[in-house]
């Protein structure tokens, strides 16, 4: 085997998470790529989780509150970094679609195991 793999995106599911957020991803060995859709007014609750991310706003806006309360809006074109264990949660505050790179990988998403994107936390 080579050490490398092709994946189509669309091949993996689009699955419903909690209210107005759908989500399909592929993971490597060490990262993880998503896509997020988010409906207007659609709430990603506060969370932590060892992988550093990386939100790139591909359409739409999100706004984030990190740490105790610090906010941002980010935009269209724009991408956010946010560190690892860093408490995040975020809002769509218009139609959004948003790609997110995470490394390590994200073994909750993997094993099922993200409760706060499933409404049973």
């Amino acid at each position: 085997m080579p050490g490398w793999r092709v994946h189509a995106i669309e091949d993996a599911p689009r699955e419903d998470m909690i209210a107005g957020v759908q989500r399909r991803f592929v993971s490597g060995e060490r990262t993880t790529v998503g896509q997020i859709w988010l409906a207007k007014g659609a709430l990603v609750p506060r969370h932590t989780h060892e992988s550093e991310q990386v939100s790139y706003i591909v359409k739409g806006a999100l706004k984030f509150t990190l740490n105790d309360g610090d906010e941002v809006t980010v935009r269209s074109g724009q991408i956010l970094v946010i560190p690892s264990n860093m408490p995040h949660a975020a809002e769509a505050v218009e139609e959004t679609y948003d790609l997110d790179f995470f490394a390590p990988r994200r073994e909750d998403w993997i094993t099922g195991n993200d409760a706060y994107l499933r409404g049973s936390h």
